[in-house]
């Protein structure tokens, strides 16, 4: 029998992996594509820890708490913030090959963080050389490793989680895997939305497999749309990091002017949300597709060093950042709520685990704090190996469950994923409103129930798609106010009754 099944092969996949290795137990690892395709790979800024001379876990917490806008649960912050800077460390000595300045790590600041606190690797190059690490160590262990394998179903018996089942992306052969303890490492769903900042192996697919077994999913609404993605014809939804504006970079519109100043006092350091739906303000404002971020100002041999990939892919688009401003415009990019876990990572469903992005701890609360989700994961992941045998421990933050029964109504138009991405981007994006999010969960709904018993790699990704899209939406409708990165036009303030959780369950 194996110990763990782990689904999911980024730095939550590959580090819980790592961790339950060193306690000589027997492991699978299962991912639907090459190891190295995840969202990890794509992470520029870093890791946030309380590492600084004048730096304290206390002021990571009051920080995270003032980003999570009145929902991040306390409980689930100290535990971030208090045991992040020993888990860093661990991954310090793992051989992931952090930047330094005169010996020490190289600490940077990003967006509503109030101390220097990121660390970063290879300028912006953070989430490649922890993934690369991670897949050496992994490789010089006993996990058996199982790429080109997606998951397409948690298996149940008597309520409990017992296993897997698989689907070979390259022969179609179908097959079960078995284990005490399962853990969704997935990652997130950038897919769900027309202009993301993700891989396209981001569809939701361990949210929708641990709904799908009964476990709660929350904060779903809060999906986090990152300001600045680059906006050049024919380049892709690349992320431009908050580090740029951490270093010192300028938002500009089409006429030069920083609109942000007017906006928060922080600037473009504001919180995420605040810089997002400001951009997305101005844009609308400007009639321009785009604004512009500047860093023409700054030292060209700071930019080119904390910047390489950056600077390689706008240079490859015929750009030299050195010299023009960057065309920069929002982009889906983080998926800050998630299945339920308590504060050892397990779920609702006895013996199902989940870590990261996959996961909703408590910590981001309505907006996740830059490069908290990487410690996450971190922490989260040592604690799942850690954690006894037991039920999900009882909730530390107000909630409320709410079951979705829905019935389709007849519709005629046909399922894309194109489809699917236009009709989020318009009516679940960044501001929304009751009649958009109501004609989209209709038609959702309708797609959903339309699909055939899905057979492919695509078309199971389809079916896991709809289901996160749904619940995503449906949260959106059913929370009457606009908190952190849930923005809705016929309900501007935040309002006291809403401070609390929605846990959805199938009905």
């Amino acid at each position: 029998m194996n110990d763990y099944i782990i689904v999911g092969s980024g730095i939550a996949g590959l580090y819980t992996a790592q961790l339950a290795a060193q306690h000589n137990l027997k492991i699978v690892l299962v991912t639907k594509e090459a190891v190295e395709e995840c969202n990890t790979r794509y992470a520029q800024g870093g890791i946030a820890a309380a590492i600084g001379e004048h730096d304290s876990p206390e002021l990571h917490i009051e920080d995270t708490l003032v980003a999570g806008a009145g929902i991040s649960d306390p409980a689930a912050v100290r535990v971030l913030c208090e045991e992040g800077p020993a888990r860093v460390h661990e991954l310090i000595n793992l051989g992931v090959p952090f930047d330094t300045h005169d010996g020490a790590i190289a600490l940077t600041r990003e967006a509503a963080h109030s101390e220097r606190r990121i660390l970063h690797a290879g300028g912006d190059a953070t989430g490649a050389a922890i993934e690369t690490t991670l897949a050496g160590v992994v490789a010089n262990t006993n996990v058996d490793v199982r790429a080109w394998t997606l998951a397409t179903e948690i298996m149940l018996e008597n309520g409990q989680a017992v296993g897997v089942r698989t689907l070979d992306a390259r022969t179609g052969e179908r097959g079960e895997v078995r284990a005490k303890r399962i853990v969704l490492a997935t990652g997130g769903a950038g897919q769900l939305f027309q202009a993301t900042t993700n891989p396209t192996v981001a569809t939701g697919d361990g949210v929708a497999l641990a709904y799908r077994a009964g476990a709660g999913v929350s904060n779903m609404e809060f999906f986090q749309f990152h300001p600045t993605a680059l906006r050049l014809a024919g380049a892709p939804g690349f992320l431009i990091s908050e580090a740029v504006r951490g270093e010192g970079g300028f938002l500009r519109n089409v006429a030069g002017e920083r609109f942000m100043l007017k906006l928060h006092p922080d600037a473009e350091l504001a919180p995420r949300d605040v810089v997002a739906r400001g951009i997305a303000a101005e844009m609308v404002s400007t009639d321009a597709d785009h604004v512009y971020l500047d860093v023409t100002h700054l030292p060209a041999d700071l930019v080119l060093l904390r910047f390489p990939t950056i600077a390689k892919v706008c240079r490859s688009h015929g750009l030299d950042i050195t010299k023009e401003p960057i065309p920069v415009a929002p982009a889906a990019h983080y998926m800050t709520g998630g299945v339920v876990t308590d504060l050892h990572g397990r779920t609702s469903v006895p013996n199902l685990f989940a870590v990261g992005e996959v996961s909703m701890t408590g910590v981001h609360g309505a907006n996740r704090l830059a490069s908290n989700s990487l410690l996450e994961v971190l922490v989260w992941a040592k604690r799942v190996i850690e954690a006894p045998d037991g039920p999900i421990e009882a909730p530390t933050f107000p909630q409320t469950t709410q079951a979705i029964t829905m019935a389709a109504e007849a519709d005629d138009t046909p399922f894309s994923r194109a489809a699917l991405q236009r009709l989020m981007w318009r009516n679940v994006g960044i501001v929304r409103e009751a009649d958009g999010l109501g004609s989209a969960l209709r038609q959702l709904v309708a797609w959903r129930d339309a699909q055939a018993e899905p057979a492919t790699v695509r078309e199971y990704e389809d079916a896991n798609l709809l289901v996160t899209a749904t619940l995503l939406t449906y949260a959106a409708l059913l929370r009457e106010e606009s908190r952190g990165a849930h923005a809705r036009r016929d309900f501007t303030e935040t309002r006291e009754v809403w401070q609390r959780y929605l846990v959805l369950k199938q009905g």
